[in-house]
């Protein structure tokens, strides 16, 4: 009798991900691009309204840039597509109660939560990618841009896995990413150097090459502010995604399946 040997756990990511691609572009997936393209859209559109009225403004308005790139794409629509897009993964299989069902072949648990995060990373990177590259029509520094574009793209990354981890270790995962995002992040400016680096926000300003708001003198309990070198930003980023997602994995490994109301949960 012939025994089929296990998938390699990069045949199962890869199979995952082109069975889960059709997803994206569905309703949850139009939503990820708009939540991007719609902020960036308006800010062409009144750019274009100023320079009608006003043709002999030629000036860059590259202050603008920054204070969209970091007051709303970063502060405001990444965190909030990283909530869309992560309860559509292996979340939504647990509580449809379809994931017994692929866990029946023999494929290794903890490459599921990745197969089926990699087509909303792709998908959500592309977006962030075109809405940064539309910005630079504003007036955007063409030197900042490589350090926006992977800024973006790496905190992506690690928050998308952020929270498909956090989906599988809490019943209210979605309420518990959000107060990190909108509590702990923005408290970046008066934390002590080693919370800072505790942050997506740090990183992505080491990154990014700027900083929008600057500490103020009302700030009273306002830290040094620090830097991480770059390359060392962008390392954190991506390492700490990789955690989450191998933890998620673990998690996963661990959580009961196939059971009826609240114990399907974990």
């Amino acid at each position: 009798m012939t025994t089929l040997a296990a998938p390699s756990p990069l045949a199962t990511i890869r199979a995952t991900a082109r069975g889960y691609l059709p997803r994206v572009f569905q309703g949850r997936g139009w939503v990820l691009a708009a939540l991007v393209m719609v902020p960036v859209g308006l800010s062409l559109l009144i750019y274009t309204a100023i320079q009608i009225k006003g043709p002999g403004d030629s000036a860059p308005h590259s202050g603008e840039v920054l204070k969209i790139f970091h007051e709303v794409l970063v502060k405001m629509m990444l965190p909030i597509m990283a909530l869309v897009a992560a309860p559509a993964g292996i979340r939504e299989d647990m509580e449809q109660r379809t994931l017994p069902l692929m866990l029946v072949r023999p494929a290794p648990a903890w490459a599921l939560p990745l197969g089926k995060g990699l087509p909303w990373f792709f998908w959500g990177a592309a977006w962030l990618i075109l809405g940064t590259l539309g910005l630079q029509i504003i007036g955007g520094d063409p030197t900042l841009l490589p350090g926006r574009l992977v800024a973006l793209v790496g905190a992506w990354w690690g928050e998308l896995a952020l929270m498909t981890l956090v989906g599988l270790l809490f019943k209210r995962g979605t309420l518990w990413g959000a107060l990190y995002f909108f509590l702990w992040e923005p408290l970046v400016r008066i934390f002590p150097p080693i919370l800072q680096r505790l942050t997506f926000t740090h990183h992505i300003e080491s990154l990014a090459g700027s900083r929008a708001a600057e500490v103020r003198t009302s700030q009273l309990l306002a830290q040094e502010q620090v830097s991480t070198h770059p390359v060392l930003a962008c390392l954190a980023l991506l390492a700490f995604g990789a955690l989450c997602w191998g933890l998620a994995g673990w998690k996963l490994q661990r959580t009961p399946l196939g059971l009826a109301g609240s114990e399907a949960e974990g």
